[in-house]
């Protein structure tokens, strides 16, 4: 049967974009998702919400100089509509708003595509006033009458409770809101359990499509929803920025700018006179259904298959905005990484797996906390070569994860052989956990039965269950960890987070871990070097000590760092944290010694959530770089 042409109809109050697949209804000219039609369903949105509170485009603002993540929430809500294109095979409308922010957003449908994009185009202008924008996103609110079964991973996926649950009377609320114990809800097999979005978090490079299924029945086949993002170049703070997929609601979400799991260090802070222009998406919604009585679970098997032909399709070459750059208007880059590690082996180290990207000219690491402009990132072969492709023409710098390597103007261009040299001043003496830039690793924690997600038993990810950092008190309920070099296991005895300590009388204390490890034979007068990763700080200060704990001052302090809730919102990472500490000989002895690492911040409306989590530790020796 012939394919339908793509249809638009404009009506005083609403536009409905339509390729016989699926019919979209959007506000004129609020620009504001109202309905979706498909598979003789009337609305996949949820009818009993608000018209403008069903699919929309949502942004945070905050005053200049203003401190924090938080601001005013608005839906973007367009003034003006316009037709970009239209004919039998694309239509594209324009809903933009002024001042102070010119937004342009964008609503595409193709023939034969089951399911329809958006983009949007935002741009300040040099005359107008400096603010800050903590978060940028799409949200869709299905219908919760339809969509009961969620799917953010192939092994993060379940049948979920109501939003009614959370309510009141059905659910209590927990330290902190977001996580509600479901005391009474509608279908009993919740009841017990912890519902808590930020559980459902995914890192941007594993974010590439999400959604819902509806119940199957005998009359009404299982249906899908789903958010495809097929490129992480408009998303700010790199591949392993950590951001909210779907959570109950049911609720699918396209982020793209957002302070989770990061802080105040990666809100979009406009200065004055300065003019910034950015290009968010597009992404795609996706919408699948059973021809018969198949495993519904397919559907995600469906959605994934089209998320790769998404990806294949990067860039598209249907958005009509000039400031979406196509395929010849790309460069990339290529080459092979290798490390140069003179104690660990004479030859160059192949990088393999290694995350190489470009970024926006900045210092190490400062890609992780960039988010006014775009990012590209591939991963080293086995052979450790890198292709980045499909890079807007602008001037970046060349990233590994942590460290700067060169500038990259924008073209095509195959940089060969790069060499890389880690931070190293000396061999290893002993080393704690792996350099991942997670917690990953260490020793997490079974759950206080009384507060679990029954997905998370039994789960690689069990870090993700509500509470955990109440049990370091109970696992160290007289006196701190201590490990001690050669006999510990940091698998087993390293705690994932230090965080502080419940007191009796209900107030919360700094903790002090020492390290205990012997040494044969100080070099007397020489250097001593302590790496410190963490991998994660909130509202934390770490002070480090060798050998004597009421050392003052201490040898090193972080100084008051980072917001990244990550401990809060059962994040493995959050912001990644590099220290190199000079240990001088005097201060060790021959025989055991011990490094006391002290978090000392317990204050504030949420003491519990103050702490750090390590990535990795190392002490290295004195001895110089061996003779190439």
């Amino acid at each position: 049967m012939a394919s339908q042409a793509v249809q638009l109809r404009i009506e005083h109050s609403r536009v409905v974009m339509d390729n016989g697949i699926v019919q979209v209804y959007l506000s004129n000219p609020g620009g504001f998702v109202t309905r979706i039609q498909y598979n003789g369903t009337d609305n996949l949105l949820e009818i009993l919400n608000e018209r403008d509170n069903r699919g929309y485009w949502d942004v945070v603002w905050s005053e200049a100089g203003s401190t924090g993540t938080t601001g005013t929430f608005e839906r973007i809500v367009g003034t003006s509509f316009s037709v970009v294109t239209e004919n039998e095979e694309r239509v594209e409308i324009s809903f933009t708003s002024k001042a102070p922010l010119n937004i342009d957003k964008r609503y595409v449908m193709l023939r034969d595509s089951s399911g329809f994009y958006s983009y949007a185009i935002f741009e300040h202008l040099v005359e107008w006033p400096a603010f800050n924008i903590p978060q940028i996103r799409i949200v869709y609110k299905l219908r919760k009458d339809i969509f009961d079964y969620m799917v953010v991973s192939d092994n993060r996926q379940r049948f979920m409770p109501l939003p009614d649950d959370r309510l009141p009377g059905r659910g209590k609320e927990l330290v902190p809101p977001e996580a509600v114990l479901l005391v009474n809800p509608v279908e009993p097999e919740f009841k017990g359990e912890v519902d808590d979005k930020y559980q459902y978090s995914s890192e941007n490079k594993d974010l590439k499509v999400h959604g819902w299924i509806s119940s199957q029945s005998e009359t009404d086949p299982a249906m899908g929803f789903w958010v495809i993002i097929p490129s992480n170049e408009f998303r700010s703070g790199g591949p392993v920025k950590q951001n909210l997929t779907s959570h109950v609601g049911p609720i699918s979400l396209a982020m793209f700018l957002s302070a989770h799991y990061a802080g105040e260090d990666i809100v979009l802070k406009l200065q004055p006179n300065e003019p910034w222009k950015k290009v968010f998406g597009p992404t795609f919604v996706y919408l699948n259904t059973l021809l018969d009585a198949d495993d519904p679970v397919q559907l995600w098997e469906d959605a994934k298959n089209q998320m790769e032909e998404e990806v294949e399709s990067w860039p598209y070459d249907f958005p009509a905005s000039e400031d979406f750059q196509k395929s010849s208007q790309r460069g990339s880059v290529c080459g092979t990484l290798l490390v140069r590690d003179r104690y660990l082996s004479d030859e160059y180290i192949i990088a393999r797996d290694a995350y190489v990207g470009v970024a926006p000219p900045g210092e190490a690491g400062s890609w992780q906390r960039e988010c006014k402009g775009y990012q590209f990132w591939s991963r080293a072969n086995e052979e450790g070569y890198f292709s980045i492709n499909n890079i807007r023409m602008m001037l970046y710098y060349l990233f590994i994860l942590q460290s700067l390597l060169m500038q990259y103007a924008g073209c095509e261009i195959d940089v060969g052989e790069i060499i890389y040299e880690p931070p190293r001043d000396g061999p290893t003496l002993w080393e704690i956990g792996i350099p991942d830039r997670s917690a990953n690793g260490f020793y997490v924690p079974d759950p206080n039965p009384n507060f679990i997600n029954k997905l998370f038993v039994d789960h690689p990810d069990k870090f993700r269950q509500y509470g955990l950092w109440e049990r370091y008190a109970e696992l160290y309920p007289n006196e701190d960890l201590i490990y001690t070099v050669g006999a510990s296991d940091y698998t087993k005895d390293w705690f994932f987070a230090q965080v502080t300590r419940k007191q009796e009388d209900g107030s919360y204390k700094g903790t002090t871990w020492r390290i205990k490890f012997n040494l044969d034979e100080v070099e007397p007068s020489k250097i001593y070097k302590l790496r410190l990763a963490l991998a994660s700080a909130n509202v934390s200060e770490l002070q480090v000590r060798v050998n004597d704990p009421k050392q003052d001052p201490p040898l090193f302090t972080t100084g008051v760092i980072g917001k990244d809730n990550a401990i809060a919102r059962h994040g493995i990472h959050g912001l990644h944290w590099l220290f190199s500490i000079d240990i001088p000989a005097l201060l060790l002895q021959n025989g055991v010694n011990t490094i006391f690492l002290t978090q000392t911040m317990a204050s504030g409306p949420l003491p519990l959530f103050q702490g750090i989590m390590y990535d990795y530790i190392r002490l290295e020796g004195p001895t110089p770089f061996p003779p190439i």
